[in-house]
């Protein structure tokens, strides 16, 4: 683990993903498992690494809206308009699979998405690369994702080359997806931009997703601890279950960030950490309402309580 803010961190870097090793690296969403996206060695190392299908394709990393037409083609003018409001930043477009991009990044698929994080590190990494960096999230397949470099540490171990220290993700969930290879564009994970907010810039009704899973997240059961987690809608309902619970002899922790959602988001992955590293039963969460940042951490806490 090394400073990623030290300009020689960064040349460091570049050189171990230069000769198709596999790095950790920070965001504003979440910490990154990166490898060079031309590297098909390389990008089987990260799904073995994490456990993740083959067939579960990666989020492309990008420095600049310039780049696009390198990874992707027939870019429809919607594309340029997002990026030009939400880039970098927590939002991932997925787009027809340029000819460059490798199809062990997209899982098989003739899409890609992609997106410019909105992270000082992880940008100058990203130029000094040159290229772009295939990186999901930076841990076991399945698992609660990483917001600092000791969870990355603490779930991959040795397994991992090197991780740039970018101190604690600032957004604390995943990035919004949005398709736009169809007329009418599909939100395929709620994140950091808000449904709300993307309408109202392009004055249209975006669409749930519908269809089979083409993108990160869109499985039933994922960003699970090892706890069970149990969700309801009220603080009242919490202590309640709480208190049944604690009778039957299980230890039980109630989630409730409701009145500052950005802090439900910011913190929700370290709490289920914690309540793992405490040996918790039973994680109660109060949902957030359904506006803004609260849509995705619902949906966060809906996939964390499915057990399949």
């Amino acid at each position: 683990m090394i400073d990623g803010k030290l300009p020689e961190s960064i040349t460091a870097a570049v050189a171990v993903l230069r000769h198709g090793g596999v790095i950790g690296i920070p965001t504003e969403t979440v910490y990154g498992l990166a490898a060079d996206v031309e590297n098909e060695i390389a990008l089987r190392r990260v799904f073995a690494i994490k456990g993740r299908p083959s067939d579960h394709p990666l989020i492309v990393h990008i420095a600049s809206t310039q780049d696009l037409a390198l990874w992707a083609q027939n870019i429809p003018d919607l594309a340029f308009e997002l990026a030009q409001t939400f880039w970098p930043g927590p939002l991932t477009m997925l787009l027809r699979r340029g000819n460059r991009t490798s199809l062990v990044a997209t899982g098989g698929r003739d899409t890609v998405a992609i997106r410019i994080p909105a992270h000082e590190v992880a940008l100058n990494l990203l130029r000094e690369f040159g290229g772009a960096l295939a990186a999901p999230s930076a841990n076991r397949f399945g698992r609660v994702s990483p917001t600092t470099p000791q969870h990355v540490l603490d779930d991959l171990g040795q397994d991992v080359d090197l991780i740039l220290d970018g101190g604690e993700c600032s957004i604390g969930v995943e990035s919004t997806i949005v398709d736009l290879t169809n007329v009418v564009p599909q939100v395929l994970r709620p994140g950091g931009v808000s449904v709300e907010r993307l309408e109202s810039l392009l004055k249209i009704e975006i669409e749930s997703a519908n269809g089979p899973s083409r993108a990160p997240g869109m499985l039933e059961s994922h960003y699970a601890p090892i706890c069970e987690i149990e969700l309801v809608e009220s603080p009242l309902a919490a202590r309640n279950r709480v208190a049944k619970l604690k009778a039957a002899s299980k230890s039980a922790l109630v989630l409730d960030y409701c009145s500052d959602l950005d802090a439900y988001a910011k913190h929700l992955y370290d709490f289920l950490r914690r309540a793992d590293r405490e040996g918790c039963d039973v994680v109660v969460a109060v949902m957030p309402p359904a506006i803004g940042l609260g849509h995705a951490i619902r949906d966060r806490l809906y996939k964390a309580s499915v057990r399949i």
